[in-house]
């Protein structure tokens, strides 16, 4: 069966009980505490969290997810993969043990014929909380013997999300793969013959507090019992399908197969290549959904992680023996494998084969680099006889280069060392340890939401500002340090919710709006406002007098203000469709900002727009200011909107109906709940500021509008006409002129450095006479102040070569306020040991700072000029002290 058989027939035959079929979130769910989706019920948190109401009782979903923590395990084992299809079955208050119990049972092994997936029920083992009898009895009616009913703790069967929130027991559901997979006794006894597949998490609980796992405080019972069930999807397919892991599955292994084809390898043939393989199967898939859904290779965060992906990919299949570019060659594969159950992959092919490409290049040199770091490490481990390459410039290879401690290994291997692997082992342990305290922190920080819930049970705040500026309501809720109350003093500065609002919450890109709420006997200066959870607009304002709860206000937003931020809200839809215009559809939405004024707009591209491309954006969108575009605006259902190509933002959560943002009809249509001008010409006039790089793969472009733009430019003719007058040219010769004076000024300082070398080189001779003897070595040291860079290094090469082919040694410390130190040896002196890149780190400690080279020329600096004549006098004690 394959994989996207079983995934259909688990939705058909939810469906068919009333369940409604939820698509897949991007894997870039909007979640503080989550990089990226992890679990089936990610989507679904606000409604078990009671943060927003269901608009379902039953749903199903699949749902991508990944899943990094556990990365050093891909393919050692059969279950550990970064990307994973989450299977789930979700009742938010309707059905409990029961009919989860019932559903999860019916489907398993229901016959294939009828939709089920067929497995044998005498193969199928469950486990409980220990002492919940309640759903012991419901699987014995459901048919399974009371002897392959397992009861565990609960580290096992106890579910919550590691912080405060629902939380319950929970029931799994395994599959006897036989004994040729171990030994018999259920899951408690084997957990790689007895294979998990399925989750029952029964959600009756709410917890005031975690600590561990199985250490938290119950605050009490839900008011609404949950279901939320998950299956991997990848799980069942490899025993479905009767292979060994799930890199075996039909989605996966032809990857494994393109590999091995390329390395002339065999997969099954070599057990370090076969985790190899599979590493490349699995991570060319995650980085592939990755990229889909937005992600583009990076230094920080995602894009950090997907980073990692891919590089290991290449690494792999270099010890696996293939030097040449290899994404380009794999992610086809994976691309034919997924798109059945993702199409969306084909709409973004053209922009992830791009980031992909990039990427490796990047890597290649980036190897190379570090190959250069890791040769010059085997040399000092060589030169001070150890046998081993040191744990910390593993890391640091690791850390800086990214390379894996495998590569790092056989590498050292081929050089004859072995690496200090326990160091290496307990520098990444400090690293890990560190990650998950910021992560514990972050999640322990989250501001408590209890306040704004209790307002939120009372409806949503509807907002009236897509028509309205002025509003008469009332305030429906105060809250002041993080409680709600019934009044607030003058002076303070609290957050209030009205019955409904004018006031835009910051979202999209768009900056919050600005205004003033007024009422009898007090006034409200709004500063900000937002939305701390789905559905509700909180105000943040300073009260002026005394303002009680459930009074009569007038809400009024300041007009010219939101004026502003429509001008630029609207622009920055027509940047965007220019990018797409002219560079092509890769160039899609990776993040906005926009007030009045100004705007930036961030895309996916992995290289720079030139000087004539950048003009070009700029006169696309004017053109589409001044061809007076409508703007408007229609609710639809969201599959309506994506067949007509409107655009959306990647990890954005959208609702089944949503709005549909159209300037000039299909010129450019966007999902957007921001506010926008009602024609095109109202924006008046665009210039574009800047264009850059903001990470790998990403580019900002920033721009001002309206009045501003009109600004810069008439300052811009103003710099123009003082020019002009400067240098007495037309404005066309302005370019020229000034050309023409850098040149001359270039001239005239090659000349000055050309005599100034001159100069110094004509004092060498006499400076040779300051030579010493240190310890059988000739020995000059001098200080030249002023003298730095190029002119220094000349100097001591100069005065090198004066000291005839005896053993000598040349340092000078030269610059101002930060000094610049210079050592050269000539090649008797190396002979003896005198390498230049030891002497230099003596001389540079001395002036409070590093400094390495080579043996014949080494280089360095630091911060503190006083210390020119000690360090001149370290390095002569350190050749007087050699050996």
């Amino acid at each position: 069966m394959k994989t996207s058989e079983i995934r259909s027939r688990y939705l058909d035959f939810f469906a068919k009980f009333d369940h409604t079929v939820v698509p897949s979130a991007s894997l870039l769910y909007n979640d503080p505490t989550l990089l990226f989706v992890n679990a089936g019920m990610v989507p679904f948190k606000p409604y078990f969290l009671g943060d927003e109401p269901s608009p379902y009782k039953r749903a199903v979903s699949v749902q991508k997810c990944v899943r990094t923590l556990d990365i050093d395990e891909v393919g050692k084992t059969t279950r550990h993969g970064t990307f994973f299809q989450m299977l789930g079955n979700f009742s938010f208050g309707d059905y409990f043990k029961e009919g989860a119990i019932n559903y999860a049972f019916d489907l398993v092994t229901g016959a294939e014929s009828a939709g089920g997936w067929g497995f044998d029920a005498d193969r199928v083992w469950v486990t409980a909380l220990h002492g919940d009898n309640e759903t012991i009895d419901l699987w014995q009616q459901a048919g399974i013997p009371r002897e392959r009913i397992q009861e565990r703790g609960l580290k096992d069967n106890y579910w919550h999300m590691g912080i405060p929130g629902p939380g319950g027991p929970c029931s799994e559901i395994y599959i006897d793969r036989g004994p040729e997979f171990g030994a018999d006794g259920g899951p408690e006894a084997d957990e790689d013959r007895f294979l998990e597949i399925w989750n029952l998490v029964f959600q009756s609980e709410e917890l005031s507090a975690v600590r561990a796992k199985d250490d938290f405080d119950v605050l009490r019972p839900l008011p609404a019992k949950n279901i939320d069930t998950g299956s991997g999807l990848e799980r069942v397919a490899l025993l479905k399908q009767g292979v060994a892991n799930m890199y075996e599955i039909d989605e996966i292994r032809p990857v494994i197969d393109k590999a091995s084809e390329l390395s002339g390898r065999r997969y099954g043939a070599d057990p370090a290549d076969d985790i190899r393989f599979r590493v490349v199967a699995d991570h060319v898939r995650s980085g592939l959904m990755l990229m889909t859904d937005g992600v583009a290779p990076g230094n920080e965060a995602r894009g950090y992680v997907l980073r990692r992906l891919l590089r290991r990919v290449i690494r792999a299949m270099r010890l696996l023996g293939v030097q040449d570019p290899v994404l380009g060659e794999l992610l086809p594969v994976s691309r034919d494998l997924m798109r059945v159950s993702y199409p969306d992959i084909d709409q973004a092919w053209e922009r992830v084969s791009q980031s992909a490409e990039a990427e490796e290049e990047t890597f290649r040199r980036t190897l190379a680099s570090g190959t250069v770091m890791f040769d010059t490490a085997v040399t000092e481990a060589k030169a001070a006889r150890s046998t081993a390459l040191p744990g910390d410039k593993a890391f640091q290879l690791h850390d800086t280069f990214g390379f894996p401690i495998d590569l790092t290994m056989e590498m050292a291997s081929e050089a004859g060392l072995s690496v200090d692997r326990a160091k290496f082992d307990s520098l990444m342990k400090e690293q890990k340890d560190r990650a998950r305290a910021d992560a514990k922190a972050k999640k322990g920080g989250l501001s408590s939401h209890e306040a704004y819930r209790e307002l939120r049970e009372a409806g949503e705040t509807p907002f009236l500002g897509y028509t309205d500026l002025d509003v008469t309501t009332k305030i429906r809720g105060i809250i002041a340090d993080g409680a709600v109350v019934d009044r607030a003093t003058d002076g303070s500065t609290v957050e209030i919710v009205l019955e409904e609002t004018p006031f835009y919450a910051e979202s999209g890109g768009q900056d919050a709006d600005r205004g003033i709420i007024t009422g009898d006997g007090f006034s409200l200066n709004v500063i900000d406002v937002q939305r701390p959870v789905p559905g509700m607009v909180v105000h943040r304002v300073e009260v002026l007098g005394e303002l009680p709860l459930g009074a009569g206000v007038d809400a009024r937003v300041d007009a010219a203000a939101r004026h502003g931020s429509c001008q630029a809200h609207t622009a920055t839809h027509i940047v965007h469709a220019a990018l797409r215009q002219l560079v092509g559809s890769t160039a899609t939405q990776a993040g906005s900002y926009n007030k009045p004024g100004y705007m930036r707009f961030d895309f996916s591209s992995t290289k720079g727009l030139s000087e004539q491309l950048k003009q070009e954006v700029e006169a696309v969108s004017n053109e589409a200011i001044t061809s007076n575009y409508a703007v408007t605006a229609t609710e639809m259902p969201l599959a309506q909107a994506k067949a007509l190509g409107a655009m959306a933002m990647f990890g954005e959560k959208y609702p089944p109906i949503v709005r549909m943002v159209e300037l000039g009809g299909p010129w450019s249509r966007e999902l957007c709940g921001g506010t926008h001008v009602a024609a095109t010409a109202e924006i008046g006039v665009l210039n574009l500021l800047s264009e850059s790089s903001i990470g790998s793969g990403v580019r900002r472009v920033e721009a001002l509008v309206s009045t501003d733009a009109f600004a810069k430019f008439a300052a811009e003719r103003a710099l123009v006409n003082t020019l002009t007058d400067t240098l007495r040219v037309q404005p066309d010769q302005v370019v020229g002129r000034v050309e023409k004076l850098i040149a001359q000024l270039k001239d005239a300082e090659k000349q000055i450095a050309a005599l100034n070398a001159e100069k110094l080189l004509a004092g060498a001779q006499a400076m040779v006479s300051k030579a010493v003897d240190a310890g059988g070595v000739r020995y000059l040291g001098v200080a030249v102040p002023g003298v730095s860079g190029g002119d220094l290094r000349t100097l001591a090469i100069d005065l090198r070569e004066r000291l005839g082919s005896e053993a000598a040694v040349v340092a000078l410390v030269g610059g101002d306020a930060k000094p610049t130190a210079i050592v050269a040896t000539n090649e008797a002196a190396r002979g003896l040991g005198l390498g230049a890149g030891r002497l230099i780190s003596r001389a540079c400690a001395e002036l409070g700072g590093k400094g390495g080279g080579k043996d014949d020329l080494a280089q360095g600096g630091g911060t503190d000029a006083s210390g020119a004549q000690r360090a001149l006098d370290a390095v002569r004690e350190a050749i007087a002290q050699r050996g």
